[in-house]
């Protein structure tokens, strides 16, 4: 009897706990992705100081761990570059994958931006006595657990649009005797080489999946499942988006579309015979209505008109390792990949709604940077990271402005840091 007491004594694995709350002076926010950086680095030049937290192991994880090998920039490297720090001139003007995350690490040295990681936000609530918000975060290193409650004046939501993965419900789909992977997990299609994959979506991310595993012999088939808009990358050398950019400057947005869709069909022919069907709703305006981008196009239809990738209807469902589609065909399948896209988690953690709305997006798209008590969100208008560098200007120009103004009360704390909230320790 001693003797198994003294076993369970040695598996046993002890967990200690501690507990700490900090007095933020500035704002925390909430995310260390473009988003993030793009706030810090505007706020760093208001000499404003801040916290940034964030529940990975480093910036942009998104970028670092949740995208597949061959990624590159959509659109020309103007417009994705951060507020402060242009792209250095030898980048392409599409950067790949890894150019990118150099540049968000060398933008974080330069300006001396260090969050705090593997600090998950459980909670984030404003109370009404102190005006104060309260932010509860949970790190596990070994056997620690740590919780700390950062006090602030102002929080930054910087999660942005794609923090977690959607993976649609899909009768059949837990049975299935094959891999299924989400696009997130997805890295290259050479392992793939030779076998049969449904790819669920048909977003830039599901093309440029289904183009990589035809590029390296799979056998894709692409389910469409809707209309989606399918533009090329490039017209004459222009990039499309710049194109657009500059007649909505000039011109309405359904001439704007209008031009945009002659153009698709001059340079990319009648793609609906191929199972892509176009929304009745103009691409721009698709875009600024219901936030849905349009499909760039960088040779997966050259794949698809060659029958290397093929476009199928919607899943019915799925059985053993056979999918069947709504219109009845079957299909016999060894891997899926779920290109279904991703959310926003707000929901999960912040305690507030009337800024942010349940699908964890502002309630006001246009205007959706800034809202009551001291609460920011950046990266979710939907207008990608030019549309991130606006929000950061912003928000930094906002509450620097009243930073500057009180710090020049000589009874205000105006050094940039943070310290212990002794008057709450728990």
């Amino acid at each position: 009897m001693d003797s198994m007491f003294r076993l369970m004594d040695q598996e046993q694995e002890v967990t200690t706990t501690t507990n700490r709350c900090i007095w933020v002076n500035g704002p925390v926010i909430v995310g260390a992705g473009p988003s993030g950086l793009a706030t810090a680095a505007c706020l760093r030049e208001q000499n404003v100081p801040f916290v940034v937290l964030e529940r990975a192991d480093c910036i942009a994880s998104l970028w670092q761990n949740r995208t597949y090998d061959r990624l590159k920039l959509h659109l020309p490297k103007k417009f994705c570059q951060l507020p402060k720090m242009p792209f250095p001139e030898s980048f392409p003007e599409y950067p790949t994958k890894r150019q990118f995350i150099d540049y968000l690490e060398s933008y974080a040295s330069r300006f001396e931006i260090n969050p705090k990681f593997n600090e998950c936000v459980q909670t984030a609530r404003f109370d009404e006595t102190s005006g104060l918000w309260r932010v509860k975060t949970v790190s596990n290193a070994e056997s620690t657990r740590t919780e700390v409650e950062y006090i602030c004046r102002w929080l930054v939501v910087a999660t942005g649009e794609n923090a977690e993965r959607v993976v649609p419900e899909i009768d059949g789909l837990n049975e299935f005797t094959g891999e299924v992977i989400h696009a997130c997990d997805y890295k290259s299609g050479e392992k793939f080489a030779g076998k049969k994959v449904l790819v669920v979506g048909c977003g830039n991310s599901g093309m440029e999946v289904s183009l990589d595993l035809a590029n390296h012999f799979a056998k894709p088939s692409m389910v469409v499942r809707s209309s989606v808009h399918v533009m090329p990358r490039e017209v004459m050398g222009k990039s499309t988006f710049e194109l657009a950019m500059k007649m909505l400057a000039w011109l309405p947005l359904w001439l704007v579309d209008k031009i945009l869709l002659v153009l698709c069909w001059l340079v990319l022919g009648n793609i609906e015979k191929y199972g892509l069907k176009r929304p009745e709703m103009g691409p721009m305006e698709l875009k600024s209505v219901k936030g849905k981008t349009p499909v760039l196009d960088i040779g997966a239809l050259e794949k698809i008109r060659s029958g290397k990738i093929d476009v199928v209807p919607g899943v019915k469902r799925f059985d053993g390792n056979r999918v069947e589609l709504v219109n009845g065909e079957q299909l016999e399948i060894d891997s899926v990949v779920l290109a279904t896209g991703y959310r926003s988690n707000v929901p999960y953690w912040l305690q507030e709604s009337e800024f942010f709305a349940k699908n964890g997006f502002p309630k006001a798209a246009n205007s959706g940077w800034k809202g009551r008590t001291g609460l920011y969100a950046v990266g979710f208008t939907r207008r990608g990271l030019s549309g991130v560098s606006m929000d950061a200007v912003k928000i930094a120009q906002d509450i620097g402005s009243v930073w500057k103004l009180e710090t020049k009360q000589p009874t205000k704390r105006s050094t940039a840091s943070h310290r212990r909230c002794i008057s709450q320790q728990f």
